[in-house]
């Protein structure tokens, strides 16, 4: 095997690659650094992926989300390509063990985050490993323009001091020329072949409509466009209560969200991927590495907060080149929302100082510690507990995430403490009297010591080896102790997990940080109003207006989106023939403007504007329950 069609055959069941993708790939294998800006499905793993299957050694991957190197990770090994990944909050003999393997086995691929390749131990390693290609993945978070900047992506270019001769392989779905321009300096690539695919879809329509009741608009949208649907929201009450409002009108709808356990998840995405659920109504980071061809509607029931990433997410829809909608409702709240609210939830370094101060004092760190120890914690209990903000709150923990403070991992979990109220001898006489607890509390008593004087947290996979039980019988027989009041019982739920890169060291943690966040603060608010004038500029094709924003040039309207549709509609429109089928309807009974708009089948703009001359002309009345009859 030395072609690179034999390798995609052989391991994708590919007989030919995209015209991009060929295109990085022989410049790859002739040995050039390469920048490739190719959108979302548009296949950019396997221009790496192929390459580095034909050549000696292991590829390091630089990747920001671990869900992502893990779905990529798992996709490898599936096809029986070694791969491996370096994941937060491993011990050190792990790691050290984990990065062996990978100078004396026979692994194609290395994922790590940037903050793992500035690491003392792994740079070591690094050293010895016969490394084929680097590449770096959402490679726009490299820049400060980027939607998702992280700091530690800027440091990538110190690999190229342990293995200098080495080429880099950029990619990214969505960069500006500034980004661009920021990747070519940051990786030191002056030279670098750069491969734009034209982030044009030809299969997908963008449509942008304002509808105060949006609800009812969502489900006038699903039940005229059937088919797999992904719904984006901004938090995880909306998933819920849009979830249940659709599954009420028959259309089979489930919630997806970071508070979920992983084996809900798993089944919630399985139950849609097997098309035994068409909706999924999930919060922004659904979708990533996900393999699902014949998505048909990718709908924003709230505002995105860059044109980046709804590119990305839109990007989702129509994989199999079949046609797909990309469906933008919103309001007059929404659009206030995110003028007002969005930009005041993004921190100032006052912020940041803050919950900072208050994260420390939250798991008791002393100054000087915490690097390297892993923290789990209930999100809105830590607000609560400080009357924090939660949204300013998230986003301080995100920037930490981006900053390399720490990792933070969103991933729901319960945490069981307990310790004994009685004494030992208490307890002997109480597994005398009722010996179904003897062995239940003896393995308690000999494998956490401690338990008489202080809360114990219990591993619930060394119980029920030792025990036999199942989870649901360990938490019976604890809640029947805690209940004889043999033992306090304490559950906490979790959400999040924390595993800190940095010791505490306040001011001088914090301090380097300023200048990049008063740089994001502009960032953002440059990014909200990019998005205020897409929605608010109805004149120009919106296929072409992302596009501009993107940096092509000489791009032609679409035909398809809703400003293209809307242009043709006016063009032959005929506005007397729509009033007369109007007073056709009212003929028979008065109706509500929803109710004419849904018999008649034209724009709801159209058709207010259209009774409005009506109403001037005395051709018909609005009766006080806000219907129209004929006068």
């Amino acid at each position: 095997m030395n072609k690179k069609e034999d390798i995609l055959y052989q391991y994708w069941g590919y007989s030919k690659f995209r015209p991009s993708q060929e295109e990085v790939i022989n410049h790859i294998l002739n040995n050039k650094d390469v920048i490739a800006l190719m959108p979302t499905g548009g296949g950019k793993s396997l221009c790496f992926q192929v390459p580095a299957l034909l050549k000696k050694g292991i590829c390091i991957v630089i990747s920001p989300l671990l869900a992502l190197m893990q779905d990529q990770v798992n996709n490898l090994m599936q096809r029986g390509i070694p791969a491996l990944m370096l994941q937060g909050g491993i011990s050190y003999d792990e790691l050290d063990k984990t990065l062996d393997n990978c100078i004396y086995g026979k692994y194609k691929f290395l994922y790590l985050s940037p903050e793992r390749l500035s690491q003392e131990l792994v740079q070591e390693r690094i050293k010895l490993m016969n490394v084929s290609y680097l590449v770096v993945d959402e490679a726009h978070c490299i820049s400060e323009w980027g939607h998702d900047f992280r700091p530690a992506y800027q440091n990538i270019v110190d690999f190229k001091n342990l293995h200098p001769q080495i080429k880099t392989i950029a990619l990214t779905a969505t960069a500006t020329q500034k980004v661009v321009s920021d990747m070519v300096n940051y990786l030191e690539i002056p030279e670098a072949k750069i491969v734009k695919q034209s982030f044009k879809r030809h299969n997908l329509s963008l449509i942008s409509e304002k509808f105060e009741d949006k609800n009812h608009k969502l489900f006038q949208f699903l039940s005229n466009n059937p088919g797999s649907s992904i719904i984006y929201v901004r938090n995880r009450n909306a998933t819920e209560e849009i979830s249940e409002f659709l599954s009420t009108r028959n259309i089979a709808a489930s919630p997806f969200h970071g508070g979920l356990q992983t084996a809900t998840k798993n089944k919630l995405l399985k139950n849609w991927l097997d098309e035994k659920v068409s909706v999924m109504v999930a919060t922004s980071a659904f979708g990533m590495g996900i393999d699902k061809a014949n998505v048909r509607n990718v709908i924003h029931y709230h505002l995105p907060e860059s044109l980046e990433s709804f590119f990305q997410e839109i990007g989702r829809g129509g994989r199999d080149g079949k046609p797909a909608k990309a469906y933008l409702i919103y309001n007059d709240a929404d659009i206030l929302r995110l003028k007002t609210q969005f930009l005041s939830i993004i921190p100032k370094v006052e912020d940041v100082k803050l919950i900072y101060k208050k994260l420390n004092a939250f798991f008791s760190i002393a100054y000087g510690e915490g690097k390297e120890e892993l923290y789990n914690f209930n999100f809105l209990n830590f607000c609560k507990t400080y009357q924090l903000s939660s949204g300013k709150t998230y986003q301080v923990l995100q920037l930490l995430d981006r900053t390399s403070i720490f990792s933070l991992k969103k991933e729901y979990k319960q945490k069981i403490e307990i310790v004994f109220k009685v004494s030992a001898k208490q307890v002997d006489q109480l597994t005398q009297l009722q010996p179904k607890f003897h062995h239940f509390v003896q393995i308690l008593t000999r494998n956490y010591s401690g338990i008489f004087e202080q809360f114990i947290s219990l591993d619930f996979k060394e119980l029920q080896y030792k025990t036999g039980f199942n989870p649901q019988e360990i938490k019976t027989v604890l809640n029947e102790l805690d209940h004889l009041e043999v033992i306090n019982l304490r559950i906490i739920d979790q959400d999040t997990s924390i595993f800190f890169l940095q010791p505490r060291e306040d001011q001088i943690t914090i301090s380097p940080l300023i200048p990049y966040i008063k740089q994001q603060y502009t960032n953002k608010e440059t990014k909200i109003n990019a998005v205020l004038a897409y929605l608010e500029n109805n004149k120009d094709c919106k296929m072409v207006q992302l596009l501009t924003y993107f940096g092509e040039i000489d791009v032609k309207p679409c035909g398809q989106c809703s400003v293209c549709l809307q242009k043709n509609k006016n063009n032959n429109i005929n506005k007397r023939q729509i009033a007369l089928e109007i007073l056709k309807y009212l003929t028979n009974h008065a109706m509500s403007s929803r109710e004419i708009v849904q018999v008649v089948k034209y724009d709801e703009e159209i058709v207010i504007s259209i009774l409005q001359q009506l109403l001037e002309f005395n051709k018909i009345t609005l009766t006080p329950d806000k219907k129209y009859k004929l006068k």
